[in-house]
């Protein structure tokens, strides 16, 4: 394989790096009596739209330097939603063939944006099938599964080298309680949450971490029960975020707190957050939201002060016809109108999910 080739590549993943500026951290309007602050990690603005675009950089770089990818390298991902939309972008950056074995119920509007960044779509029938295709498709083309579900924890550089959780504690350093109580996150991979835990730890920081966890997933049983093959057979309505089995990049050991989240209240969560703040976010983020106000309330309910931050993990421009839509919503049998109202309550009262 060719060292230039490897280094020429490297240098193009992080000129565009060094292009994209950090992304940003709001404010989330909270009671100023409260004495909390609540913090939203904007990945939206990443050039490909989703927190995804630092894993699929990551999962990128670490084939790279592991020898895996070379200038005739076949990418292959297991993936229909936003990881494969930002390996796709990396892969036509470096002039790579990219494929993502995706279930053939993926919405049009995922697909669209995979083929817009030269991705190609290979579909299978049942989703749990995903994972052996994809082994095999890199099998039989000589090409290298780029696998986030595995490598998610270990491709990413959790003592810093610009990662997402050295990013959120350089921007609170000015903020009055610059280290944050509880760090709130979604797993979908679980390379996010291990991130976030091991920095914290090898930081020395009293931040606890927390996975707010979405219907039919088996991250949160399999944190609770320690069953490593916990799975509950059942996909997850919130794209992202949930998966029907126990990711090996899960990393139970670093997480404080896990949160389970009904659908119906993440979906109210980002149309109070649009309400409220004029951002537009997807169902992931709303599940993060709920997780960090079950948080703050109990901080309130035990006369504690200090920062909470949590992630805008992707735009709500892409689930438009799903997430903001009523219709969606009422074929699926879901009723926003009580969750909306313990949102409003919380935001009143400070009391949250009694």
């Amino acid at each position: 394989m060719s060292r230039e080739w490897v280094r020429e590549a490297i240098r193009i993943i992080e000129a565009d790096a060094n292009r994209s500026a950090d992304t940003h951290l709001h404010v989330f309007p909270l009671p100023a009596d409260w004495g909390i602050d609540l913090y939203l990690k904007d990945e939206s603005v990443h050039p490909t739209g989703s927190l995804k675009h630092r894993l699929a950089r990551s999962l990128l770089l670490y084939g790279l330097v592991n020898g895996q990818i070379g200038p005739d390298t076949v990418l292959v991902e297991a993936s229909s939603g936003s990881t494969a939309v930002s390996e796709a972008y990396f892969a036509r950056m470096l002039g790579l063939e990219f494929v993502t074995v995706v279930p053939r119920k993926t919405s049009q509007e995922k697909i669209d944006l995979i083929e817009f960044y030269g991705g190609r779509c290979h579909f299978v029938d049942i989703p749990s099938a995903m994972y052996s295709e994809a082994e095999r498709l890199a099998a039989e083309c000589n090409g290298h599964y780029l696998d986030q579900f595995t490598y998610a924890e270990r491709a990413t550089d959790w003592r810093g080298n610009n990662n997402i959780a050295e990013s959120v504690f350089t921007q609170m350093r000015s903020e009055r309680h610059p280290v944050p109580a509880w760090i709130v996150v979604g797993a979908g991979t679980g390379g996010t949450s291990a991130t976030f835990g091991r920095y914290v730890r090898y930081r020395r920081h009293d931040t606890r971490i927390a996975v707010a966890d979405p219907e039919n997933s088996a991250f949160f049983g399999a944190w609770e029960t320690g069953a490593r093959d916990y799975t509950t057979g059942m996909p997850s309505r919130i794209e992202g975020i949930g998966r029907p089995r126990v990711e090996p990049s899960f990393v139970p050991e670093v997480i404080d707190e896990m949160i389970q989240v009904p659908d119906a209240a993440s979906f109210a969560a980002i149309r109070l957050l649009r309400e409220r703040t004029g951002h537009w976010a997807g169902g992931s983020t709303g599940t993060n939201l709920v997780g960090a106000f079950t948080l703050i309330a109990r901080m309130l309910a035990a006369g504690e002060r200090g920062s909470v931050v949590t992630l805008v993990c992707d735009g709500g421009e892409r689930y438009a016809n799903t997430y903001y839509s009523d219709t969606w919503i009422a074929e699926r049998g879901l009723d926003l109108a009580p969750h909306l109202a313990e949102l409003e309550h919380f935001l009143a009262t400070g009391e949250f999910g009694a």
